[in-house]
C-alpha cells in the first residue's frame, strides 16, 4: 500500500503553481484538495515595471522573491533586452532559481538549505553593499526585511511591483462538509499570506478544524504564526515541494508505526 493511500491533503499554492507538489501527493498514494489561497494578477501600473526594465544596466544586484515575480519580470525583460552581463542576480529560494533557469539564466545567488529572506541576507554578495544599486522585483505590499536591512547596509534601493496578490472569493462550502467529516487530514502552506487567508476563508467553524489538523509549512516564521493563531499541530519541513512531501510522509508512517 502506497503511504499517503486514504488520506487527502490541503494543496494552498495558487492554481498555476501547484501542478508539481499535486503530482508528488498523488504519486506516493495521497488525494490532493486543491484550495488556492493566493491568486496572481499583473500589476495594475505596468510603468514602474517597463521602466526597470530599460534601466537594468544601471543597477548592480536584481532579486526576485518568488517565481512569481521571475515569471512577470522576465517575461517582459527578455522580450525587450538582454541580460547586462555585469547584473548579479539573487533569489529568495530554489523555486525562483528554477524558474530562472527556465528562462536561460544560471548563475544565481541562491540560499541553500532555507528559503527566506534572512537567508538570502546571510550570503556574502549581500553583506557587501554599499552604495551598490540594487532592484527587487516583488508582489504588492511585501515584506520589508529585505529592502530594509539592504538600505541598513548602505545600498541605494528600488522596490518594483510586478505582480498582484489577492484573497480569492472561493466558496469554502463543499471544503468544511467535508472537512467536518474527517475528510481532510492534513494542511500545507508555502505563505504567509496565504495562511492569514486561509484563516479567513474558512470562517469560525473552519478556524476550529484547521487548529486541529496537521498542518505542514517549510517555513519558521510561517509555523510561528500558525501557533500564534492558535494551531496546535504544526510541523516544519525541509524547503520545497520535496520537502513537504517528506515531512507529510514521515508523519503519517510514525503514526502508522
Amino acid at each position: 500500500m502506497q503511504p499517503l493511500a486514504g488520506l487527502s491533503i490541503l494543496v494552498t499554492r495558487p492554481a498555476h503553481q501547484a501542478t508539481h507538489l499535486v503530482d508528488r501527493i498523488k504519486q506516493v498514494g495521497g488525494n490532493p484538495v486543491l484550495f488556492p489561497v493566493l491568486e496572481i494578477a499583473d500589476t495594475n501600473d505596468p510603468y514602474p515595471l517597463l521602466s526597470a526594465i530599460q534601466r537594468l544596466d544601471q543597477f548592480d544586484l536584481a532579486i526576485f522573491v518568488s517565481p512569481n515575480a521571475v515569471d512577470k519580470a522576465m517575461r517582459l525583460i527578455l522580450a525587450t533586452r538582454s541580460i547586462p552581463p555585469h547584473l548579479k542576480i539573487a533569489v529568495v529560494g530554489e523555486g525562483s532559481a528554477n524558474k530562472l533557469r527556465q528562462y536561460g539564466i544560471h548563475e544565481i545567488i541562491v540560499p541553500s538549505g532555507r528559503n527566506d529572506s534572512e537567508a538570502l541576507l546571510e550570503q556574502p554578495v549581500l553583506q557587501d553593499v554599499l552604495n551598490k544599486r540594487i532592484v527587487i522585483f516583488r508582489g504588492n505590499d511585501g515584506r520589508r526585511l529585505l529592502g530594509d536591512t539592504l538600505i541598513e547596509r548602505g545600498a541605494q534601493l528600488e522596490y518594483i511591483e510586478c505582480y498582484r496578490r489577492s484573497k480569492p472569493k472561493t466558496d469554502p462550502t463543499q471544503l468544511l462538509k467535508s472537512w467536518a467529516n474527517n475528510g481532510l487530514h492534513a494542511i500545507t502552506i508555502t505563505s504567509s499570506e496565504g495562511l492569514h487567508n486561509l484563516f479567513d476563508m474558512i470562517g469560525e467553524v473552519g478556524q476550529q478544524l484547521l487548529k486541529k489538523t496537521p498542518l505542514f509549512t517549510a517555513h519558521e516564521r510561517i509555523a510561528h504564526i500558525a501557533t500564534e493563531l492558535g494551531l496546535t499541530d504544526v510541523h516544519i519541513t525541509a524547503a520545497g515541494d520535496e520537502g513537504l512531501v517528506k515531512g507529510l510522509l514521515e508523519y503519517f508512517l510514525s503514526i502508522k508505526n
